[in-house]
C-alpha cells in the first residue's frame, strides 16, 4: 500500500518541473506563499478498512483510494473538489446558523456600546 502511494508520488514528482526542464527540488522556495502540489498520506477509512488519501492543492480536489486486501489491489473509495465549497456560508452546519451568530454578535455591542455610554467620565 505505501509503496503504490510512493510510485504515485514519484510520478507526480517527475511529470511536475519548472520552465527549464530540471525538476524543482524539495528545497526550493515556491514562486507563491502556501503549500502546492499533491500529498498523499495512510489512513483509516473504517474498523476493518484503510486506504489512501491524495490531495491535490492545486487543483483543489481530494480522493481516496481505498485498499481490498482480499484481491489485493486499490479501489477509488471517493472523489471530490472543494473549489467552490468555500462559497457556502451554511451547509450541513450543527448549532446556530450565520444569521443567528450575527444577530447575537450585534446585541452583545449594542449592550456594550450603551453601558459604555451610561458610565461616568
Amino acid at each position: 500500500m505505501i509503496a503504490v502511494a510512493l510510485v504515485i508520488i514519484a510520478v507526480e514528482v517527475a511529470l511536475k518541473s519548472d520552465t527549464s526542464g530540471m525538476p524543482a527540488a524539495f528545497g526550493q522556495a515556491t514562486s507563491s506563499a502556501g503549500l502546492r502540489g499533491v500529498f498523499a498520506f495512510s489512513g483509516q477509512l473504517s474498523k476493518t478498512s484503510y486506504g489512501i488519501f491524495m490531495v491535490d492543492v492545486d487543483a483543489m480536489t481530494i480522493w481516496i483510494y481505498e485498499y481490498l486486501p482480499q484481491k489485493g489491489c486499490l479501489r477509488l473509495a471517493a472523489a471530490r473538489t472543494w473549489r467552490y465549497d468555500r462559497y457556502l456560508e451554511d451547509y450541513n452546519g450543527c448549532g446556530p446558523p450565520p444569521d443567528v451568530i450575527e444577530q447575537m454578535i450585534d446585541e452583545q455591542r449594542r449592550y456594550k456600546l450603551q453601558a459604555s455610554e451610561g458610565e461616568v467620565p
